[in-house]
């Protein structure tokens, strides 16, 4: 007998839950993975593990926000393509409007001590949030030697040898697909001990659910698309100038982000500074500081970039008002893309579960995610606890270390409290940010 779609959450309770993560996805890519595996996986049981990183493996294969496309896709799966509107847009929207008001305050003010003191303990804190999730997910994702293997090499290839992101996913790929049998264990399909959730159970009990919400997910993949089209090119056609150059730019840069923010912030910088002159490089600096420590997609740095376009436009519309609607117009641009993406592809990912090679190669490409979180996760350290590093170039390698004299021991010992408050007591994540939010507040107003 079916099992009725009401033991699913309401739409309401799935709301509160995705408004929720993203007003608490700090960190980046790698603390709102974290964020949302422990969410969805360990406290609500949504969603198993064996489904939790498959979903992440096609969602490290789009363009995009890895992390935003997966509540796109779990809302998706829960309450069709209205669910995943809903998922995705509340993952972002938080934090676009916190980044907003900062871009406002930061053009008007310049930087404000309490609100760098704020952010200071909030990013002290996603280290130990981060940490745990790197900890969890790569016990569960490694479970063969390959695959361990692979995160290695994944780490070594961004760390040391820059490798694009991209290359890194696919050559995993292919070697799980070409080599099945070295990762049948770690194959999401084969996982042994993962407990099913709510989504799996719901699931198995209506087999042709995905299947009849395939045709609506095609259909809200080809309207997101027109959407995100129509105006780029009304914009270059009627009113060539700034706004349809945030557009069209901000169009290009949601196709080429293949693994987050990270794999194309240099082109962005070099284009943002010397080609448009949208921003000076202090400023692309602090706008990715901002970026960094508000809720929401590390790719929202773009929002502050647009919002500075549209803040220094020549015509009328300049200003605040020409900022706020350059960075309404570089959200658009930026985010219709990824609901594009998940929609056409989501009713494909069932089929790929099905078959042995293909699980063996997104089993293979959840191997590098872990390497890539964890070289997010050193990266975000580094940054976080020192205030300067210095790169060492060894031929076609770059060891990027920090510098020892620069250890910012404040952020350390926030960061210590925050690993204290996750590790030994056990609290929530919202009471370990309050808490280092309101230390931040302290070290910096001292």
């Amino acid at each position: 007998m079916r099992q009725p779609d009401l033991s699913l959450p309401s739409f309401g309770a799935a709301l509160r839950v995705w408004l929720r993560i993203g007003l608490l996805s700090f960190g980046g890519p790698a603390g709102q993975i974290a964020m949302m595996h422990r969410e969805i996986v360990e406290q609500l049981h949504w969603l198993g593990e064996r489904r939790f990183l498959h979903a992440l493996s096609f969602c490290s294969l789009l363009p995009g926000p890895e992390a935003q496309q997966l509540a796109t896709y779990l809302g998706w799966v829960m309450h069709g393509p209205a669910g995943g509107i809903a998922a995705g847009t509340l993952f972002v929207l938080p934090g676009a409007v916190v980044l907003l008001a900062l871009s406002i305050l930061y053009a008007v003010l310049g930087q404000v001590p309490a609100v760098d003191g704020v952010f200071f303990g909030l990013k002290c804190a996603v280290l130990a949030i981060v940490a745990q999730a790197v900890l969890r997910i790569g016990r569960r994702a490694l479970k063969t030697r390959v695959s361990w293997l692979v995160a290695g090499a994944a780490f070594v290839a961004l760390y040391m040898f820059a490798v694009p992101f991209p290359l890194v996913v696919v050559a995993a790929g292919c070697l799980g697909f070409w080599r099945p049998e070295w990762f049948k264990a770690a194959a999401h399909g084969d996982a042994h001990g993962d407990t099913p959730g709510l989504i799996e159970r719901v699931l198995a009990a209506d087999p042709g659910r995905l299947r009849r919400q395939a045709a609506g997910a095609r259909r809200a993949g080809v309207c997101a698309l027109v959407l995100w089209l129509a105006p780029v090119g009304l914009l270059a056609a009627l009113a060539p100038g700034t706004y349809a150059d945030v557009a069209w730019f901000f169009s290009k840069m949601a196709v080429v982000t293949v693994g987050g923010a990270y794999a194309v912030l240099a082109y962005v910088a070099q284009d943002a500074v010397h080609a448009y002159h949208w921003v000076r490089p202090a400023e692309m600096l602090a706008g990715l500081g901002l970026a960094e420590t508000t809720p929401g997609p590390l790719i929202l740095v773009l929002q502050f970039v647009g919002f500075m376009a549209g803040y220094r436009a020549p015509g009328p519309l300049h200003g605040i008002a020409g900022g706020v609607a350059a960075s309404a117009l570089t959200l658009w641009a930026t985010f219709l893309p990824c609901f594009t993406f998940v929609f056409l592809g989501a009713p494909l990912v069932e089929q790929l579960a099905e078959n042995k090679r293909l699980a063996a190669a997104l089993a293979a490409v959840t191997a590098s995610v872990v390497g890539v979180i964890a070289n997010l996760s050193v990266w975000f350290a580094f940054h976080a606890l020192f205030a300067a590093t210095v790169t060492l170039n060894a031929g076609p390698a770059a060891l990027e270390l920090p510098v020892v004299s620069s250890l910012v021991a404040p952020a350390v010992a926030v960061a210590a409290v925050a690993a204290l408050l996750i590790f030994w007591w056990g609290l929530g994540v919202p009471r370990v940010l309050g808490i280092c939010a309101l230390l931040g507040l302290a070290v910096k107003l001292a």
